[in-house]
């Protein structure tokens, strides 16, 4: 038994007609009526009473018939669920992501994914882009918006965001009246900042924009989280360098100033391991970014 034979079977059986079924399945009448003949062979029964003017079910023919629309529509129901998987429209995405893009990137493509493909099930983890790259590595996670990647062997990344860094200080700091300062007017000030151990891409990146303008990078407190960083500024703990999606925090006593340095930025990437360019999944988050921020460039490594 073939499910064509099924097909044919079912129209048939809805018919009541050969000739009409015929029609119906876009075929000649006569290798219907064999398709049926074989059908009834392989069943070992008569599933229709045929005589020169009507055509009608046996009692096995209502059986039959009952279980094959369940059977086809199952079949159906799994070949296009193969096809959605096939495209990347069903299955688990699992996105890392750094806390700030929780605030910018995270959000719209998030909700991308879920308007054009809702068949994806979407898992997310807030890591660090160190921490993503290892989980990428190691086959835990499919892909991460992080920070500061730019060559890492067997990972490629989409550069989505050049994103402006900003100066988070106390609103009654001596700079604090300014409309933008320079990197180098930093100097002599002491900062608070991730422990490098935790967040060392970022670290290093607003270390060495610092050592580039003559600033010591002195580091009065360490955090981990960036509202964290923010209230101690607020306290009159420090200063920091932070990115520009984080004026979405609104702390009492502290300002955000601009920085003139055209170096001034952080990138946001889309990184994923080279093994999964191919992945209909990681096709489809690459593709909401590309709907939701545009993409700058990519690179593999």
């Amino acid at each position: 038994m073939n499910l064509r034979r099924l097909e044919l079977f079912v129209a048939v059986a809805e018919e009541l007609h050969f000739n009409r079924a015929a029609e119906r399945l876009h075929m000649a009448q006569p290798p219907l009526s064999q398709q049926i003949r074989k059908l009834e062979e392989e069943c070992k029964t008569q599933l229709f009473v045929r005589n020169s003017r009507n055509v009608q079910l046996t009692a096995d023919g209502e059986l039959l018939l009952r279980h094959a629309r369940k059977l086809l529509t199952q079949y159906g129901t799994m070949t296009a669920a193969l096809r959605q998987a096939h495209d990347g429209e069903i299955g688990r995405l699992r996105l890392g992501f750094v806390s700030s893009a929780a605030i910018s990137a995270l959000p719209p493509v998030v909700r991308d994914l879920r308007s054009n493909w809702p068949g994806i099930d979407l898992e997310l983890r807030e890591e660090t882009t160190d921490a993503q790259i290892e989980l990428i590595t190691a086959g835990a996670l499919d892909a991460g918006i992080a920070r500061e990647v730019q060559t890492v062997p067997g990972l490629s990344s989409v550069l989505l965001q050049n994103e402006r860094l900003l100066l988070a200080l106390p609103t009654d700091h001596r700079l604090a009246s300014n409309s933008a300062v320079a990197l180098a007017d930093l100097k002599g000030e002491r900062f608070i900042a991730f422990p490098r151990n935790r967040i060392s891409r970022l670290f290093d990146h607003i270390a060495a924009l610092l050592h580039a303008a003559d600033v010591e990078f002195d580091l009065a407190q360490q955090a981990v989280q960036f509202p964290t960083i923010l209230g101690l500024v607020a306290a009159h703990l420090g200063i920091a360098v932070v990115p520009e999606s984080l004026r979405a925090y609104a702390i009492p006593g502290l300002a955000y100033l601009n920085i003139r340095d055209a170096s001034a930025i952080s990138r946001v990437s889309l990184i994923y391991n080279n093994d999964a360019a191919d992945s209909p999944l990681v096709a489809k988050v690459r593709q909401a970014c590309q709907n939701t921020m545009g993409t700058v460039g990519l690179s593999s490594n």
